[in-house]
């Protein structure tokens, strides 16, 4: 389940609660009835390292720079 962090309007302390996606955000602290507001947050995930992109797919530049140089090199043996 995703975790929501909300702030007291009153106290100004911040707070986490489990909810389901299908369920209402918090008006009100469920235990001590303190007014709340949604907060918005950064996502949890994290993306380490070179990434994926450049490991795993084939840059388009070189492709065509690979190309390119074997026809440059069989026209400068035909001369």
């Amino acid at each position: 389940m995703p975790v929501y962090v909300y702030q007291g309007l009153e106290t100004g302390n911040r707070y986490e609660f489990e909810q389901r996606f299908s369920e209402a955000a918090y008006t009100h602290h469920p235990e001590t009835g303190e007014p709340l507001k949604r907060l918005i947050s950064a996502p949890a995930v994290i993306f380490k390292g070179s990434g994926w992109y450049i490991k795993d797919s084939k840059s388009p530049s070189s492709t065509t720079g690979k190309s390119e140089n074997k026809s440059e090199s069989s026209s400068q043996a035909a001369d």
